[in-house]
């Protein structure tokens, strides 16, 4: 069964930036699209950014785009999401989640289509 631990969240002033870090085992993420949703306070989780099995295809939410920056390393079965110019409103519990199927050539955004949910990390940002 798939495991996915996220981390890298924390407090930080508006303008700044975090890492985060999601460290998958259980089997191998090769071939599978990985994806990042977050959940703020009183709110929906929504899809942020995803990335295809072989990293050549990303997809941003319009809310994140310009700013953040998804990335994987197969060697190290971690997928990253790093966050330029964090906003007030980015603040969530991040999720990292991977695609219930393998092999897709493109990004999905719904969040049924993932599984492995992680417990998150906590991103607050201050005004």
């Amino acid at each position: 069964q798939v495991q996915l631990v996220e981390s890298g969240g924390g407090l930080v002033q508006a303008g700044g930036s975090l890492r985060l870090s999601c460290a998958v085992s259980g089997r191998t993420f090769n071939g599978y699209v990985m994806g990042w949703f977050r959940q703020a306070p009183g709110k929906e989780r929504e899809f942020v950014a995803g990335i295809t099995w072989s990293g050549s295809s990303t997809y941003y939410a319009d809310s994140v785009k310009g700013r953040f920056t998804i990335s994987r390393v197969l060697a190290k079965n971690t997928v990253y999401l790093q966050m330029n110019n964090l906003k007030p409103e980015d603040t969530a519990v991040y999720y990292c989640a991977v695609d219930r199927r393998n092999w897709r050539p493109k990004v999905v955004t719904d969040e049924a289509e993932f599984e492995g949910w992680g417990p998150g990390t906590q991103v607050t940002v201050s005004a």
